[in-house]
C-alpha cells in the first residue's frame, strides 16, 4: 500500500502526538543479548529533536559546562545531580535559560518540540507556577497560551494583572508525550531548575496553580481542594516567600462550578499585593 506525502505527514504527526519516539526495524533485535551481533555495529546516538537542536544557544557560562550538561547522564540519580549542578551555576535568567536549553538529563526534551521556559515580567511581584506545558505551549514555546492560558489571563485581568505584571512558568519545562502527567522521576530532575528560577525571579508572592505544583513546591500532602486559599511559606534559602495554592485553570475548565472558589483565592491575592 502506498500513501501520499500528506498522509505520511499526518501519520507521523499522529505518532508524535501519541509519544512515539523510537523507530523499530523490520529485522528483530535481541536487546537482552550481552553483546551486539558483529554484523550490526552499534549505531551512533540520535541527535536531539526540536527546532533549537541544530543551533544551541552559546550563552552558557563556559564551554566545559556546556559539554557537561549536553551529555546525557548515565543514571537517574546522575541526572538529578547534574540538574542540581546546572541550576546552581546560573546567576542570571539568561544564563539559566541557556543551561536549561542545553541540559540532556531529562528525556522529555527528546519528545518535546521545544523548551517552554517562561512568560511575563521577571521583575513582577507575583509568580505563577503550573505543572507542565501542553500541546499549545509546546508549539508556541510559551507557558499558558491554550484554553487554560486564556482563562488565566482573564482571572488575572479581574484583579488588575496581566503578563506585564506577572511571571509565569512550570515545574517541568518540556511537554510530556500525549499531555500525560510527568513521572515522579521527571519532576525530580526538573525540581532544581524551578527552585533556581524562583530564586532568580525572587517574587513577593508565589501562586501554585494546581495540586501537583503546590505539593511539589510546598512539600504538602493535602490535595488542592483542601490547600487552596491558604497561605504557606516557600523558603528560597535566603528568604521566605508567601505562597498561595489555587486551582489550575485547566481544572476550572472541566469543573466551572469551582471558579467561585478560585475567585476568592484571586481576591486574596489582590489584597496581598495591595498590602
Amino acid at each position: 500500500m502506498t500513501v501520499s506525502a500528506k498522509e505520511a505527514r499526518e501519520i507521523i504527526s499522529f505518532y508524535r502526538e501519541a509519544g512515539v519516539d523510537t523507530l523499530v526495524g523490520e529485522k528483530p533485535v535481541d536487546r537482552l543479548a550481552d553483546d551486539a551481533p558483529p554484523s550490526q555495529p552499534a549505531s551512533p546516538p540520535l541527535p536531539a529533536r526540536g527546532p533549537n537542536s541544530a543551533n544551541r544557544a552559546p550563552s552558557a557560562p563556559g564551554a566545559d559546562d556546556r559539554t557537561l550538561f549536553q551529555t546525557a547522564p548515565a543514571t537517574p540519580e546522575a541526572a538529578i545531580m547534574a540538574a542540581r549542578q546546572a541550576a546552581k551555576s546560573a546567576t542570571t535568567l539568561e544564563a539559566f535559560r541557556a543551561l536549561l536549553d542545553a541540559f540532556e538529563g531529562c528525556m522529555l526534551r527528546s519528545t518535546a518540540t521545544q523548551l517552554v521556559f517562561a512568560d511575563g515580567n521577571p521583575n513582577a511581584r507575583v509568580m505563577f507556577v503550573g505543572e507542565a506545558p501542553g500541546r499549545d505551549e509546546d508549539l508556541a514555546g510559551t507557558p499558558f497560551v491554550g484554553r487554560s492560558g486564556k482563562l488565566l489571563d482573564r482571572m488575572m485581568a479581574a484583579i488588575g494583572l496581566d503578563r506585564s505584571k506577572a511571571y509565569i512558568a512550570n515545574i517541568v519545562p518540556w511537554r510530556p508525550p500525549g499531555n500525560r502527567t510527568p513521572t515522579p522521576h521527571e519532576s525530580a530532575i526538573c525540581l532544581p531548575f524551578i527552585h533556581r528560577q524562583i530564586e532568580l525571579v525572587n517574587p513577593d508572592i508565589l501562586v501554585c496553580l494546581g495540586g501537583p505544583s503546590a505539593q511539589t513546591l510546598l512539600a504538602i500532602k493535602e490535595g488542592i481542594t483542601r490547600s487552596r486559599g491558604r497561605w504557606f511559606s516557600y523558603d528560597t534559602g535566603t528568604r521566605e516567600i508567601r505562597a498561595l495554592p489555587t486551582f489550575h485553570p485547566a481544572f476550572l475548565l472541566r469543573s466551572p462550578l469551582q471558579k467561585r472558589l478560585a475567585w476568592r483565592d484571586f481576591l486574596a491575592l489582590e489584597k496581598a499585593l495591595a498590602g
